[in-house]
């Protein structure tokens, strides 16, 4: 996607072949410096502290950490301790899971003196795969806001209502939810995006309205508790957000204040959809009930960061002092609220029939 008018992705090699260069995502909107991971814990800890966020995009630093290891040291207890280490970094996407049984399954096998190159290899086959899935979800979902601007006055905008950030710098490029959006605007479809702020770390408003003003896509940030209001007054068309992870069944592990959209959506006959890569889906667990929810530092929530009037970037805190602050970093969506699943293989009933309609050969899993 787009960075002052220059196609960017989000991970990419420096001109040795090996450090890896990323965005610090936790510097939006105000500046998007680059970072470099040389080592394991660098790209543990760019995950860890979410310089790095989305889950496509942790799980494909999550190969280059392992890459990153068997550079330093390929032997077998490196490779163990590298997947281990990466592995508790955050615990709700499932992707990163996803991406280090698939370097282990690919590195196990060989003798360590292949394991870097091969390491290396795989982690740009993982990045490679997500640009071309998140592509065809734009294309599978925007069928979806082409039937609702079929129905609009001419030059009437689809609206579309999005929580949390699930955009190209949540992926490699494109991203989920909003690869429709982008390839509606860029056939000329009128749309506007309704943007949640997406308290505590306000991905929305900060990285979200970030992307779509670089693409030049029409949009407003409101306040986490307005799209309610919003639907209300009609003046939501479609919801659509990613996912962190999904379970068998279909419920939804997204960021947090995404069921209470939900909720809403339902209650007002507004359509609710979901867009996720298969590496998404964790066939392994039944319902949403097993989903592993991330409790994060309660100063994320006491404290946020901005720029003043004269442009120095600013912490401050906005809780009394002394005062307790629970940080759930997501929330479970009951599959029965989501209307449908935009996958790169096409959109599906949120359930599980729905799933292994698209994925028949997951139906042994």
């Amino acid at each position: 996607m787009r960075i002052g008018g220059e196609h960017r992705r989000t991970v990419w090699l420096a001109a040795d072949g090996r450090t890896v260069l990323t965005f610090d995502q936790t510097r939006l909107p105000h500046e998007l410096p680059v970072i470099a991971l040389e080592r394991l814990a660098d790209a543990a800890r760019a995950i860890r502290e979410m310089q790095v966020r989305g889950a496509p995009l942790i799980g494909a630093i999550a190969a280059y950490g392992v890459a990153l290891a068997m550079r330093a040291d390929p032997s077998d207890a490196a490779l163990e301790e590298a997947c281990a280490t990466l592995a508790a970094t955050r615990p709700t996407a499932v992707n990163l899971r996803w991406a280090l049984e698939r370097m282990r399954a690919v590195l196990a096998p060989l003798p360590p003196g292949q394991r870097e190159s091969r390491a290396y290899a795989e982690a740009a086959a993982i990045s490679e795969e997500d640009v071309a899935i998140c592509r065809a979800i734009g294309e599978r979902g925007l069928p979806l806001l082409e039937a609702v601007a079929r129905r609009k006055r001419p030059g009437e905008p689809v609206r579309v209502l999005t929580h949390c950030n699930a955009g190209w710098l949540a992926t490699i490029d494109w991203g989920t939810a909003t690869a429709p959006i982008y390839l509606a605007h860029r056939k000329g479809i009128p749309v506007h995006v309704w943007v949640d702020e997406t308290r505590p770390r306000n991905q929305g408003a900060a990285i979200t309205a970030f992307e779509l003003g670089q693409e030049g896509v029409p949009h407003t940030v409101i306040a986490d508790n307005a799209g309610g209001h919003l639907m209300r007054q009609g003046m939501v068309d479609l919801c659509l957000v990613g996912t962190d992870r999904v379970a068998r069944n279909g419920d939804v592990a997204n960021k947090i204040g995404t069921y209470l959209k939900a909720l809403a959506a339902f209650d007002n006959g507004v359509p609710f959809y979901v867009a996720l890569p298969s590496s998404t889906i964790d066939w392994t667990i039944r319902d949403g009930s097993a989903i592993p929810i991330e409790e994060r530092a309660g100063e994320e929530l006491a404290l946020v960061s901005g720029r003043t009037r004269d442009g120095r970037i600013e912490t401050v805190r906005i809780t009394p002092d002394g005062t307790a602050c629970g940080n759930w970093a997501f929330d479970v969506t009951p599959a029965r609220l989501v209307t449908a699943f935009v996958t790169e293989r096409g959109v599906c009933p949120a359930n599980e029939a729905g799933l292994l309609a698209l994925f028949p050969e997951r139906a042994a899993a």
